[in-house]
């Protein structure tokens, strides 16, 4: 059966992806002692006794994970960035602020969507800090005061400043490695915060709404990966935008009045 034109164009994606998460060294799992049940699918078999990961499955998982993510833009809701690996953690931030959206690289603080009132609080209490700081209202404390306040700052700064955009419940998380993130994960499950997760093979996908199953030990794949998702979430945000743009009526500005002579 001969394809469609839309679809050797998507085959084509597809065989250019596989093929750049081959050369990134995606399909490297773990040893096969540590493979989980759940990641089976995604698995192409064993060489040196190390499971190989099926990289078509792996772009059919991120093409399904762009497409939501996109979806994600075009409502404008937040999807936060979770990776504290060493591999991950400057990866994570760049492309999440490529886009302007929350991030964690530091440990996950227990709470961040299951009490997040609270953890909007710690929030608020930064910014007003920071706030008065600028004014110059910091001065009216003792030194000693002062100092306590700028460890405190310190504090909050390190777990909480990049999270200073999020006001509400996030429409997803995206995590590295869902073994690592385990809090951050059963913390979304509980909230019913969708899950989009890069997973290696030693990873439990229970609770992960788009696994995407590559080697997330690779700081390249990571980088790719993160990164293809960034983009999705921008693609989302200029299509939102003209589609408000398009339902937005003109209104002409009125003509004023010839004066009369």
């Amino acid at each position: 059966m001969l394809m469609k034109e839309g679809e050797v164009a998507s085959q084509s994606i597809k065989d250019e992806q596989v093929k750049r998460l081959f050369d990134l060294g995606a399909h490297f799992g773990y040893a096969k002692e540590s493979r989980h049940p759940s990641t089976k699918p995604f698995l192409f078999g064993l060489k040196n006794k190390t499971v190989m990961i099926d990289l078509e499955k792996t772009a059919e998982s991120l093409e399904g994970a762009k497409t939501f993510v996109r979806a994600l833009g075009v409502a404008k809701k937040n999807l936060i960035f979770v990776g504290n690996k060493k591999e991950a953690g400057l990866v994570i931030q760049e492309a999440a602020e490529s886009v302007d959206l929350p991030y964690v690289t530091e440990r996950w603080i227990g709470g961040t969507l299951t009490n997040f009132k609270e953890i909007r609080k710690r929030i608020d209490r930064l910014v007003d800090l920071r706030d008065q700081e600028a004014k110059g209202e910091l001065i009216k404390y003792t030194k000693k005061e002062r100092s306590v306040i700028a460890k405190e700052v310190s504090d909050l700064d390190r777990y909480f400043n990049s999270l200073i955009g999020l006001t509400k419940l996030p429409g997803a998380i995206f995590v590295i490695d869902p073994k690592k993130e385990a809090i951050a994960v059963a913390e979304a499950v509980k909230s019913k915060v969708p899950v989009i997760a890069l997973a290696n093979s030693d990873c439990n996908l229970a609770g992960v709404d788009y696994p995407i199953v590559a080697n997330d030990a690779n700081r390249q794949v990571i980088k790719f990966i993160a990164e293809a998702l960034a983009k999705a979430y921008a693609e989302g945000l200029k299509e939102g935008e003209a589609q408000t743009a398009a339902v937005t009526p003109n209104v002409a500005t009125p003509t004023p009045p010839t004066a009369a002579v």
